[in-house]
């Protein structure tokens, strides 16, 4: 039997090229070697949003939709939604009666998003929590491997110390899960700086052939260029480095890297040949999408389905942590 990875995302608007790179292209390779359960990740999404979740099914939709179109296939992977698996919620809550507060409040990021989202009131328990949320998610499914790339290697650290100390108290119930590294380009935003969709300086999966042209042609530049013949930076520049990502063509992109430091290419048209390259890459990916969109049906069919399979497995750990931890009444 294959292996089972398991990991998620948070349905809090568009996804957008950094999301395709950073994770969808990662995961549908990943269908090839591996028995994959991908979940939208909604109550995740309340950690922050709780205020307004108005947004939050749609958005699981819309980004389901963008999963098939970047090459997830339900045949192969088990694609659900974390709310439609209570048991999450339990595993959830039976974990926190034993993991100390303290080893929460030292989460690489629970500092850093306090200050980052600042204007939200985020000293809830759920956003203290939600590492135990997210260990939750991974052994329920008794999940050998979660990909991250290295920023994220603490978060699965704290999990497998959380494991740890529950079958301290209880037993052996849970495969500790491994990381599973990836690397991949990352993309900053079109104005240089990191991409956010809080920022507005993203290229949205969904966005259309004209509007991604327009988005293309906004994108920063080497501030000291400020002639087509003055020799250019390419180094960390980001209409370069969408090109070393995204243009399939390396001869072109090392003519357009050879030009632009010898100052003989223009801005315009290292981006009308970027914008170019974009679109050909997103062309099927929307072809995709608006087939699996346009059966609303089918896309709800996929996630119940998904849901019901994850919720199968779940149930069956569940048992063996209510045994262990002495509450079984039957």
């Amino acid at each position: 039997m294959k292996q089972r990875v398991v990991s998620g995302m948070r349905p809090t608007g568009k996804l957008h090229l950094g999301h395709l790179v950073g994770a969808l292209s990662n995961w549908a390779s990943l269908q090839e070697r591996y028995d994959c359960f991908y979940f939208i990740a909604d109550w995740h999404a309340l950690t922050s949003d709780y205020a307004d979740p108005s947004g939050t099914v749609a958005s699981a939709y819309d980004m389901a939709a963008d999963w098939i179109a970047a090459g997830l296939d339900p045949e192969r992977s088990t694609l659900f939604v974390q709310s439609l698996v209570p048991e999450h919620a339990e595993l959830y809550l039976l974990l926190s009666m034993t993991v100390p507060i303290p080893w929460l409040e030292r989460v690489p990021t629970y500092k850093e998003q306090m200050e980052q989202l600042a204007e939200k009131d985020l000293s809830t328990l759920g956003f203290l929590g939600y590492p135990l949320l997210q260990t939750a998610d991974i052994i329920i499914y008794s999940a050998h491997y979660v990909p991250v790339g290295e920023d994220q290697v603490p978060h699965l650290e704290l999990s497998r110390e959380i494991v740890r100390r529950f079958h301290n108290f209880y037993g052996e119930l849970f495969i500790e899960p491994q990381p599973l590294l990836t690397t991949f380009p990352r993309l900053p935003g079109l104005d240089n700086r990191k991409m956010s969709k809080s920022y507005g300086n993203t290229i949205d999966l969904s966005d259309d052939a004209e509007t991604v042209r327009k988005k293309v042609m906004q994108m920063y530049t080497d501030p000291k260029r400020i002639r087509a013949d003055v020799p250019g930076t390419v180094e960390g520049h980001p209409v370069f480095i969408y090109h070393d990502a995204f243009n399939p063509d390396a001869g072109e992109v090392e003519d357009l890297k050879t030009r632009y430091r010898a100052g003989k290419v223009g801005d315009v048209e290292v981006k009308n040949k970027l914008a170019k390259a974009l679109n050909d890459h997103l062309e099927p990916m929307r072809a995709r999408r608006a087939e699996i969109l346009n059966r609303p049906s089918a896309l709800r069919e996929i996630l119940y389905d998904g849901s019901s399979k994850a919720r199968s497995i779940a149930q069956q750990t569940m048992e063996r942590v209510r045994s262990a931890v002495k509450l079984k009444y039957a």
